[in-house]
């Protein structure tokens, strides 16, 4: 069903339209390394500026490894800051993207061979359809969460209108029609108001989700089975296009300067003996949280990689190791541990035969490459989309969570409960069983035969179908 090399003529001509922040680009370009290993011509469109310097670097990299990808870049204007848009960068960088996404139809229309379908991140899903429309091309979703998550994004323009009571009644759950219920306590903060910029983005785009072609999954079927068969059968969310799992999506082998240095460590340590702690691209912890964390660290007496960020924005990033922990702490662990405050490799992180357990925000991301090598997850969400995927990875048996630790920033965890925590993320073996189930499973369905491999050559051969059509067409 792949595509041969020498299928020119039909080659589909997909244009890439990732939003702000590494959670969202990451996988945009992991399915852009894909696509081009199945003989697909990308066009990549990118914000600009970006939020992050990690964005930049990681789109640098990228395109100079894959110089055949065309680049668009596209200017985002600059947002009035307003009462109802957040001071979080990046939801104010979804905003500002949502409401000019419209603008690349004239940059997209240009482009020769013509674009023949267009994969958009949700936040600008209302855009893309309509360039997509005028354009006369297929239009994806590529979804960056959970299908549990997604689920209630696709909900929330019911949620904030007839049925916005449902959210401030002092319910405990969130209903959905033909889904499991979702705790009020997994619902975002932002959720509850409907004129905060981050809901009102979500839900002008989630409208435009009937009108999409299908949407692209960063999942697979044997760890979100009930949620999948209940929308793609048609008994929840039934105006949703088809699901189409495809992950978990691989990496695309960047070699980024300085990301070795704590490989040879790895190396050294015994199997499975290591924790590795890391809470993400955009986590911020405040300094009583990380005393917290490092002595309940400490105290436990395992081997630890810790990957700290003290700023939601890497380029605000000033402060040493030493100025953020006790030099004695330092002192005391440097045999057993290593603490870093760069970018790394998590999927080689992840995949070392050191690692035993990961300390995790539960970004989706890293759940899909936790699953993708069975490492059991110690869950510590701290925003947006991370409780509702905490849920879903203790289901699937990937890991555990307190969630009485509440969002980040709720309560100050204590270390004696995070000590507890990773000491049985380290030592229960059901769990570890579990995991590597769960990482068989995600290996099985991204190969030969696989249910998510197979997603994704049927989503290709029916675009070259279609050019093929297209073509056909032009000719009479």
């Amino acid at each position: 069903m792949s595509i041969s090399p020498g299928s020119v003529t039909s080659q589909p001509h997909i244009a890439l339209f990732p939003s702000a922040g590494m959670g969202h680009l990451t996988p945009f370009l992991r399915l852009a390394s894909l696509l081009l290993s199945h003989n697909c011509k990308l066009t990549l469109i990118t914000a600009k500026p970006t939020v992050s310097v990690a964005e930049c670097t990681h789109i640098s990299s990228f395109l100079s490894k894959h110089p055949e990808i065309n680049h668009i870049e596209f200017h985002v204007p600059p947002m009035q800051l307003s009462g109802s848009i957040s001071d979080d960068p990046f939801f104010i960088q979804f905003e500002a993207t949502s409401r000019s996404a419209h603008q690349i139809h004239p940059l997209l229309a240009s482009l020769t061979p013509p674009v023949s379908a267009i994969f958009a991140d949700l936040v600008v899903a209302n855009g893309a359809n309509k360039v997509a429309v005028d354009l006369g091309v297929r239009n994806y979703i590529i979804s960056t969460t959970s299908l549990k998550f997604l689920s209630l994004m696709a909900y929330l323009p019911v949620l904030t209108t007839s049925a916005a009571a449902k959210l401030v009644d002092g319910a405990t759950e969130i209903e959905i029609p033909g889904l499991t219920p979702l705790p009020i306590s997994s619902i975002p903060p932002p959720f509850f108001n409907a004129d905060h910029g981050f809901t009102a983005t979500l839900v002008s785009n989630a409208k435009a989700l009937p009108f999409c072609n299908g949407i692209l999954m960063n999942t697979f079927e044997s760890f979100e089975p009930e949620t999948l068969s209940a929308i793609n059968n048609k008994r929840a969310l039934s105006n949703l296009p088809s699901i189409l799992p495809i992950g978990p999506l691989e990496t695309y082998g960047l070699n980024m300067n300085g990301q070795t240095r704590y490989l040879p460590w790895l190396n050294d340590q015994p199997a499975e003996s290591v924790v590795f702690l890391s809470f993400g691209s955009r986590t911020a912890m405040s300094k009583d949280q990380i005393k917290e964390l490092s002595d309940g660290l400490e105290r436990s007496g395992y081997r630890f990689l810790w990957v700290l960020k003290t700023k939601k924005v890497d380029k605000d990033e000033k402060e040493d190791l030493g100025e953020i922990l006790s030099s004695s702490f330092l002192e005391r662990t440097k045999n057993r541990g290593m603490v870093i405050k760069e970018w790394v490799n998590q999927q080689d992180i992840l995949g070392n035969a050191a690692i035993g357990g990961f300390v995790s925000h539960c970004g989706w991301n890293s759940v899909m490459e936790a699953a993708g090598n069975g490492v059991p997850v110690l869950a510590w969400p701290q925003h947006g989309d991370q409780r509702t995927n905490a849920e879903v990875l203790e289901k699937a048996g990937l890991g555990i969570w307190d969630a009485t630790w509440g969002w980040g920033g709720q309560r100050l965890v204590k270390q004696d409960e995070i000590q507890r925590k990773i000491s049985e993320l380290m030592t229960d073996e059901k769990l570890k069983s579990k995991a590597k189930s769960v990482g068989d499973e995600a290996k099985k369905a991204t190969g030969n035969g696989g249910t998510s491999k197979n997603t994704i050559l049927e989503t290709i051969e029916s675009l070259k179908q279609n050019v093929q059509t297209v073509l056909g067409t032009h000719k009479n």
